[in-house]
């Protein structure tokens, strides 16, 4: 029997956790018999009552599993986390709130069952704010447009992901991971199917200017050239049009010396012109450095507190990092091949690797 992960990140969903466990239970059972399943919430550090009501969950049901970060480790990595921890032969990756269909699982399945890897669910409506649909599809039609990888309109990351995929994830070295790039530039046969998304069943939306702006300097630094070619092409243009404008000034001041004043205002225009020209293309280029400064360092995606139901499973490790919370830090007696001696494998110092 085929086995499907459904991940579920969450934070601050007190309202909505035990209401989608249910309905991804009974859509299961109702139009996905044949199959079992796993479900993995992972808690981005809630300050409400969403870990109590998910240990409760986890006691009443071993198929319902939990990740508790440490901290909130931000709506990018600790998704991305939670799908490489998955052991079903396929992952879907799920909202809390009700935004992403349930009723889209068997739907996806029908998909993977014919031979995709990767299954995208694009929303094509949405009963989300008129005005921010508007600027999310300005949004990706820019990026679109200005990516060296396609890129794939209103596609959140809910989908469906074959286990080889997962294998894929789990091999990138990469702290600050950008999913729905990622499966746009190493996925696999895709297929794409249409879906309306709902509006939030409860709670409020942690989504804000800064979080929003953050995951568009993500996927703009991480996908595209355009930013520092555009400030080198338009360098090059600033100085020609200062020295042509230049060369006029000083011909004009030589034919008419005693009747043209050069004036202050044309140098004043100038000069805050080119320094707000200098400034947006220093800031855009310190998203950059930002960028790269945060994948060099090498920080683990999430660090775990807790994890329920998982038996014996350490957490797997992604890419060439390991790291284990201090609650499952252990000792490994492991035969070295050969010599009948045994060594120690220290995971205690896991992060130093």
């Amino acid at each position: 029997m085929k086995t499907i992960s459904i991940v579920i990140p969450c934070f601050n969903e007190e309202e909505n956790v035990v209401p989608i466990s249910q309905a991804v239970i009974d859509e299961m059972q109702k139009s996905l018999p044949d199959y079992d399943y796993e479900i993995i919430f992972i808690d981005n550090d809630s300050q409400d009552n969403t870990r109590a009501l998910i240990r409760g969950l986890c006691a009443n049901n071993p198929k319902i599993k939990a990740i508790f970060n440490a901290k909130n480790f931000g709506q990018f990595n600790s998704p991305y986390y939670g799908m490489c921890q998955s052991t079903g032969d396929c992952t879907v990756l799920l909202c809390a709130d009700f935004q992403d269909p349930v009723e889209m699982i068997p739907k996806l399945v029908a998909e993977w069952e014919k031979g995709y890897k990767i299954v995208s669910a694009i929303k094509t409506a949405s009963k989300e704010n008129p005005i921010m649909r508007f600027f999310r599809t300005c949004y990706y039609k820019v990026i679109k447009r200005m990516s060296d990888v396609e890129q794939i309109e209103h596609f959140t990351g809910f989908g469906l992901y074959d286990r080889s995929f997962i294998e894929v994830l789990r091999e990138i070295d990469d702290s600050r991971p950008f999913l729905r790039g990622i499966v746009a530039e190493l996925g696999f046969k895709r297929k794409d199917i249409p879906y309306e998304q709902a509006k939030r069943r409860a709670g409020k939306t942690h989504n804000n200017f800064y979080s929003l702006f953050d995951a568009a300097m993500l996927s703009f630094t991480s996908y595209t050239k355009i930013g520092l070619r555009l400030a080198t092409f338009l360098g090059f243009a600033m100085a020609f049009i200062s020295a042509v404008i230049g060369l006029v000034f000083f011909i004009l001041k030589l034919i008419n010396w005693d009747k043209y004043p050069m004036g202050t205002a044309p140098l004043l225009i100038g000069m805050f012109f080119l320094g707000a020209v200098q400034l947006f293309f220093i800031g855009f280029l310190g998203e950059y450095v930002l960028n790269i400064n945060s994948r060099i360092m090498k920080r683990p995606l999430v660090v775990e507190e807790e994890r329920l139901n998982f038996g014996a499973q350490m957490p797997i490790p992604i890419g060439e990092a390991r790291f284990v919370s201090p609650e499952y830090l252990h000792r490994e007696e492991t035969e070295v091949a050969g010599t009948g001696e045994t060594r120690k494998d220290d995971t205690e110092n896991a992060d130093a690797n």
